[in-house]
């Protein structure tokens, strides 16, 4: 029997989930084929097994099978591993032109079926560092082996979104929906390995979303001081977050997920993005549950602050408020470039304009318009500050003494009591990995805040976490790294062996660090039997740390933190 006729034959069969996953577990690269009619609400075939080729995978992909309509048209995907998979699905329209710095519109609607099998275009963006405009990463050889960055293809018309199901069908599963890092100017829903969603969606039954978004001058540039036309620009980046949210809304039942069982959850970037949704009104009732990693809740722009930034750009365009409508025209690099001059830093962040984000989101307390929204707070050990990231061996060799003089461009007066605390603390550490745990901890602290401010709600609890577990790769000198979780989070070890090392010990970790989002996101508890018990925040600072033992620590960093300044 030929493959077309394999195939053939086993689009017609249906089998239960429990048959599908007997047959996940007896045949190696089990995968699935689910169809859909013309109607937008008619059910998908069940699921059928296919035998493995010789890879141990098997990936089927036809523009004229796994077909799903959505309000703009029919979308053909893939499958591979069980799972359907839809990359570069629009969920915006093109934003060049007379829609570049204005709210998100509705994508044009198509005729047919538009292919959705790979991923879709990423905003423009620079990098900043000493390689103008270009990732400062790739010059450093250790952390381009283990990264292995996908910087994408850019444009304006990067309003794409992924998908990633078990089934169309009528299940409604839950739904975790995935807010890239990379600051507000850089990044991509596909940026790692580790963002894919394939693994996410098979171990848990869920369905996931990932999505591009504006990003630096073109998604956070605050015109409002140029016309009225502009009163939306200084968040139009984020204004795209709520839209992809309201595309789930509107969808995400033809994908087989329930669209009032959304968790967001962020990294780096993507948690600032996520903390500020919860601060906009907008988005109020688009998710259920929400997830930051590693980054400051708090950090929102303040507008005049912005606004500064954004006068800058004009006039190094050669622009005024009266001819500000030729920035419409000029090639998006060119603005891109004026950014860079204008903050080079990159300094481009949500703005508390008071329509669109009325405060700071945990300032002066945690929003009340979310209140009934549990959440997740979480770092790693070692963040940034680590010698592969950083990109220079050499540091893994400083004193003592270069250990405070680092230390003190942050914490000047304080600098002997937090050294003190970190040596009482890590007795065994060498200075450079006190350095590197340092910033760990700093990470900690505002995320600890947020997380005192909503357990102050008393509506809705809010759980700590920090993943400890260090690569092996280069001698281990990347330590638990900024990032390091998410192929955990993912289930992605595997596909990201130079991160993790692959095989069985991270794996396991992965198991468990998994399926504690999974839990959260459908109970609103990360609690699952591979962990030990994880109580809600409380006074005692309860922290379930991720490692190759899973444990409960309470406070464990408290006075590295109280030498820091905290209350």
């Amino acid at each position: 029997m030929d493959l077309e006729t394999k195939v053939t034959k086993l689009e017609t069969a249906t089998l239960s989930r429990r048959g599908l996953m007997q047959g996940a577990a007896a045949v190696a690269g089990a995968a699935v084929v689910g169809t859909l009619t013309s109607s937008a609400t008619a059910t998908a075939q069940a699921p059928a097994a296919k035998p493995a080729t010789a890879s141990g995978q098997y990936v089927f992909a036809s523009n004229n099978k796994n077909i799903v309509e959505t309000d703009s048209g029919k979308i053909s995907g893939y499958v591979s591993n069980g799972i359907l998979g839809f990359k570069g699905v629009p969920y915006g329209g093109n934003t060049e032109g007379k829609n570049r710095f204005m709210p998100p519109t509705k994508p044009t609607p198509w005729a047919g079926v538009k292919s959705t099998t790979y991923w879709g275009w990423v905003s423009p963006q620079v990098f900043t560092n000493t390689v103008k405009g270009r990732r400062i990463g790739w010059t450093h050889d250790d952390e381009s082996f283990m990264f292995e960055w996908e910087d994408g293809k850019p444009s304006e018309d990067c309003l794409r979104l992924n998908v990633w199901t078990p089934a169309t069908d009528n299940k409604k599963r839950t739904v975790i929906f995935w807010i890239h890092g990379g600051g507000f100017y850089s990044g991509s829903s596909y940026e790692l390995k580790a963002y894919e969603g394939e693994n996410l969606a098979k171990r848990g039954d869920v369905v996931v979303v990932s999505m591009n978004h504006r990003l630096g001058a073109v998604g956070y540039l605050n015109l409002s001081e140029f016309g009225e036309q502009y009163a939306s620009s200084p968040n139009v980046g984020m204004l795209d977050i709520v839209a992809a949210l309201e595309w789930v809304k509107t969808n995400i039942s033809n994908f087989g997920g329930d669209p009032s069982k959304v968790m967001i959850f962020g990294q780096s970037g993507g948690a600032r993005k996520t903390s500020t949704i919860l601060g906009m009104p907008a988005a109020k009732g688009l998710f259920r549950a929400a997830g930051m990693n590693s980054s400051d809740p708090y950090s929102q722009g303040a507008h005049e602050d912005t606004a500064e930034v954004a006068a800058k750009l004009v006039k190094e365009l050669g622009l005024t408020k009266d001819t500000i409508g030729k920035i419409h025209d000029l090639p998006v690099e060119a603005i891109m470039e004026a950014g860079l001059v204008a903050t080079p830093n990159n300094y481009w962040i949500a703005s508390v304009d008071g329509k669109i984000l009325p405060r700071k989101t945990f300032d002066p307390k945690a929003p009340e318009i979310n209140a009934n929204v549990p959440m997740m707070f979480g770092s790693v050990l070692n963040e940034t500050s680590n010698s592969v990231q950083m990109g220079d061996r050499s540091l893994e060799d400083i004193s003592a003494a270069e250990l405070k003089t680092r230390l003190s461009r942050n914490y000047k007066d304080k600098t002997d009591a937090v050294v003190a605390a970190l040596d009482a603390a890590y007795p065994k550490a060498t200075p450079f990995q006190k350095f590197s745990l340092a910033a760990g901890v700093a990470m900690r602290r505002n995320l600890i805040r947020a997380a005192k401010a909503k357990t102050a709600e008393g509506k809705a609890p809010a759980y700590m976490w920090q993943f400890n577990w260090p690569s092996p790769l280069f001698d281990g000198r990347a330590g638990a790294f900024h990032t390091a979780e998410l192929a955990f989070v993912f289930h992605n070890t595997e596909i990201c062996q130079r991160l993790t090392g692959g095989g069985p010990v991270p794996m396991a970790l992965a198991d468990k660090v998994s399926d504690a989002w999974i839990a959260f996101a459908k109970n609103l508890n990360p609690n699952h039997p591979g962990l030990p018990n994880w109580p809600a925040f409380n006074e005692k600072v309860p922290t379930m740390v991720f490692d190759n033992t899973c444990e409960v620590k309470l406070d464990h960093d408290g006075a590295v933190r109280k030498a820091m300044g905290d209350a």
